[in-house]
C-alpha cells in the first residue's frame, strides 16, 4: 500500500492495520514524517513529481501497490487561482505516477478539491478504473470543497 502525502502519519497507521504483519506500506511526503515502529512501514521524504522518489517508493514496496491512498493537499495561500493551480499540479503528479505505482486491478482513494481543473483530472482518472465514485466523508469540515475519488479495478491505458 502506498500513502502519498503521508504526513503526519495517521493514514500510515491505518494502512499498517489493514496490511498486517505480512504486507508493506510506503508513505511519501514533502515534510519529514515520524517513522512508525514497524519493520514493514517506510516513510520517505520527497516530491511525488520526482521520478527518483517514485523509484524509491517502488523499491521499498517491492513493486507496484494494490492500493494507493492520497490525502495530500497543497499549502493554501488564500489566493484562489494560486490554490487551484497548486491543487492541479498535485493531482497531475498523482495521475502521472499511477501507471508506475498502482498494480493492474488495484484501488485508489484520492482527495480532490472542487474546481474545474480538478474535475478534468477526476474525469480522466475515472476512465482508468472498472468502477469509480465520489465519496464525501461525514468527518469533512462544513463548507469544505474536498471529496474523495474511489476507484477500483485499475486498468491503465497503453
Amino acid at each position: 500500500m502506498v500513502d502519498l502525502g503521508c504526513w503526519p502519519g495517521a493514514w500510515l497507521q491505518v494502512a499498517l492495520e489493514r496490511v498486517g504483519a505480512e504486507g508493506r506500506v510506503v508513505g511519501v511526503d514533502l515534510a519529514e514524517t515520524e517513522p512508525l515502529e514497524a519493520a514493514n512501514v517506510t516513510a520517505l521524504q520527497g516530491d511525488l513529481g520526482d521520478t527518483h522518489v517514485i523509484d524509491q517508493v517502488l523499491a521499498a514496496l517491492g513493486g507496484p501497490a494494490d492500493v494507493v491512498l492520497c490525502d495530500a493537499a497543497p499549502k493554501l495561500t488564500g489566493v484562489r487561482d494560486t490554490d487551484r493551480a497548486r491543487e492541479e499540479e498535485l493531482l497531475l503528479g498523482v495521475e502521472a505516477a499511477l501507471p508506475r505505482l498502482l498494480a493492474p486491478g488495484g484501488r485508489l482513494l484520492l482527495k480532490i478539491m472542487e474546481g474545474p481543473e480538478a474535475q478534468a483530472i477526476d474525469k480522466r482518472l475515472r476512465r482508468s478504473f472498472r468502477a469509480a465514485r465520489a465519496l464525501k466523508p461525514r468527518a469533512s469540515r462544513k463548507g469544505t470543497t474536498e471529496r474523495y475519488l474511489f476507484g477500483e479495478g485499475y486498468a491503465p491505458s497503453d
